[in-house]
């Protein structure tokens, strides 16, 4: 297969991640003549390599020792370097330009000027210590993703307090399993918001949360002009700005900057703690050197407070970029409607998902005659993996000026493992290579790496944004199990990965939800390729479960599309795809009509808690209902479990 983006001359030569190399190369004696050269160097030096970010971004002093401890878990970077992840955003603003762009459903965009987000974040960071909030304090939010969510954030990691937040689609129960671990003093929400075309007013939710979390003082932002009860105003407490100038509390490297939660399908979720130096040097290397955006881009990321994502958009102030934030439906108006966003807001950098891209092409969307995508010069993807077809598709319909930059991370790092660089061609349905500073690999069940088949994805070598921890988890038993019970050592992520001849990485799924047949594994991501490209299929879900008796049912679950039947002509079509495109031992051995395919909060299929409940586990234990978006699906698929032939 031939790559469908390869970077010019000109593309390579202005890259920053280019300059980076020149940069390196002055220090080590050593050209890197590439960047698979530039990335083997990243992870045999990895004390180098991270030490050298530092400087390139010129973050200031460090204490001395890069990594005082090199095993994982337990390394630990830079010991007794003290910083703020808010002093980069201050030192890269671009007086003059707006930081923020804020977009909703029915409304003319609305910027934010650099200078107007530091006096919000200096007065709202003074109302904070008001309300006598001090470094190690929480404050949460229950936001939509809005412009004031980050204001939000900014102004409390400024203090060195630490911050965590979910979306309002999040029901109370929802969010306070996530917010009710943390004991916050300052919860800061929103009256509501609109999606789809409707108003969904929030303070009975706003209401229970006061309850649950017993705050020393809420905050609100009036989205739909509603009073909630017991709460300061948003515009009270960002009163006065232009008052004082701000002043960030330096906290020690690893000091909590943030918590994120895991999607929390069994029990509580996990509270990921991550610190603020690790971040920072983290996403300034995934922001500026792999994504290549810097002060003339508008990065904009469809996602939510909920979702690692968010952390990632912000970071885009890092670099002195213009950032989007949008809390409507990404079909407000159409299929197309983030492409028609980009376009009026003249991104250069648009992130959506898998799902988003394949809707369009069922709905025979045109982007590049559509919309003016003349700014746009990357669109990223994540969530889950992009099909060969999809990724053909947006090189005709995007653009072939337009790098796809498909990625695969986690909320465990808060950025990616692999994805695209600048420098480096884009093959379809391939990730191009590993991210600089992660010692990626492909393990098998006894450790070994593999090149050219399927393995576990791991990384050897300790990165700076692992967690810090994991909230409430003192003795970090329940850390070590997330990630080291497997390959001592060795962080296992939970994904099945090919790495190729040319070092790119095509990504098969979860490795806890692998389909496992006659001791072939084989990733669920390759069927739902080939399956969701049928017109008639809006959604696929697929499932293996070993049965009792030593044998294997893998039924394979379609949700139709408006006016499609699920004929033994689709089936068979179906079937004969699937053998012909992917093999004979992924068909199914049935193929249901389903009304739904269950996902967390954050748009992952459930597969493992449907597997669990076909091997007879009880429903009301496999998953966490307020976790999932459509509980009641839970209900369908405990139904029809039992009448099946294994």
């Amino acid at each position: 297969m031939q790559p469908q983006w390869v970077p010019s001359a000109h593309d390579i030569a202005s890259a920053r991640i280019t300059d980076f190399a020149t940069f390196v190369t002055a220090r080590t004696g050593v050209e890197y003549p590439g960047y698979q050269a530039l990335w083997q160097w990243s992870v045999d030096d990895v004390e180098g390599f991270w030490q050298a970010v530092w400087d390139y971004f010129a973050l200031g002093d460090t204490a001395g020792e890069v990594l005082a401890a090199r095993e994982m878990p337990g390394a630990r970077w830079f010991p007794g370097t003290r910083l703020n992840y808010v002093d980069q955003v201050i030192r890269m603003a671009q007086f003059g330009h707006p930081a923020i762009i804020a977009l909703h459903e029915g409304a003319p965009p609305r910027e934010i000027l650099w200078s107007e987000l530091i006096e919000q974040v200096t007065v709202f960071a003074r109302t904070l210590r008001e309300q006598g909030v001090e470094a190690g304090d929480r404050v949460v939010g229950y936001l939509p993703n809005i412009p004031e969510a980050v204001v939000a954030f900014l102004a409390t990691a400024s203090i060195g307090a630490v911050w965590s937040a979910c979306g309002q689609d999040y029901s109370a129960k929802a969010a306070l399993d996530r917010l009710g671990q943390l004991d916050p003093a300052v919860l800061v929400t929103a009256d509501g918001y609109r999606f789809g075309g409707k108003e969904h007013d929030k303070r009975a939710d706003i209401a229970a949360l006061q309850a649950g979390l017993n705050v020393r003082a809420t905050v609100a932002v009036s989205q739909l002009g509603l009073e909630v009860p017991d709460a300061l105003s948003w515009s009270d407490a960002v009163a006065d700005a232009g008052m004082g100038i701000i002043e960030t509390t330096p906290v020690d490297f690893d000091h909590p900057l943030w918590i994120v939660f895991s999607s929390g399908t069994t029990g509580l979720p996990k509270g990921i703690v991550h610190g603020h130096g690790g971040v920072l040097l983290e996403h300034l290397k995934a922001v500026a050197l792999q994504s290549d955006i810097g002060p003339e881009d508008t990065f904009f990321w469809y996602t939510s407070p909920s979702w690692m994502m968010w952390n990632f958009q912000v970071a885009g102030l890092l670099t002195g970029a213009t950032i989007v934030t949008y809390d409507g439906s990404p079909t407000a108006d159409g299929p197309d409607t983030l492409w028609r966003l980009a376009a009026q807001v003249r991104a250069t950098v648009l992130g959506t998902s898998p799902g988003y891209v394949l809707g369009c092409i069922k709905a025979g969307a045109v982007p590049r005659t559509d919309h003016d995508l003349s700014a746009l010069r990357t669109v990223g993807i994540t969530g889950s993996a992009l099909p060969v077809s999809s990724a053909l598709w947006l090189n005709e319909n995007a653009g072939e000026h337009v790098q796809v930059s498909s990625i695969s991370g986690g909320t465990d790092v808060v950025s990616a493992f692999a994805g695209a660089a600048p420098t480096v061609p884009v093959w379809p349905g391939e990730l191009s290579a590993p991210y600089l500073g992660v010692a990626l690999d492909a393990f098998d069940e006894q450790g070994d790496p593999v090149r050219g088949e399927v393995g576990e994805l791991v990384v050897t070598a300790p990165m700076p944004s692992m967690p810090v921890a994991f909230w409430h988890d003192d003795d970090g038993t329940r850390y070590r199990d997330a990630y080291f019970d497997t390959y001592p050592g060795v962080w296992r992520h939970g994904d099945w990965i090919t790495i190729t001849e040319h070092g790119s990485i095509v990504v098969h799924g979860r490795s806890d939800s692998t389909l496992n047949r006659h001791g072939i594994r084989m990733g669920s991501a390759d069927i739902y390729q080939v399956v969701e490209q049928f017109p008639e299929v809006a959604e696929a879900l697929v499932i293996g479960a070993e049965q009792p008796d030593g044998g294997y049912w893998m039924p394979l679950f379609v949700v139709l599309a408006p006016g499609a039947e699920l004929t033994d002509d689709l089936r068979a079509r179906i079937g004969t795809a699937i053998r012909t495109e992917v093999s004979p031992r992924h068909v199914p051995d049935e193929i249901r009509e389903a009304p739904g395919v269950p996902h967390t909060r954050t748009g992952k299929k459930l597969e493992v808690p449907i597997k669990k409940l076909f091997q007879g586990a009880d429903p009301a234990r496999v998953v966490e209902r307020s976790a999932v978006d459509d509980p009641a699906l839970l209900d369908w698929y405990a139904r029809i479990r039992a009448p099946h032939k294994p």
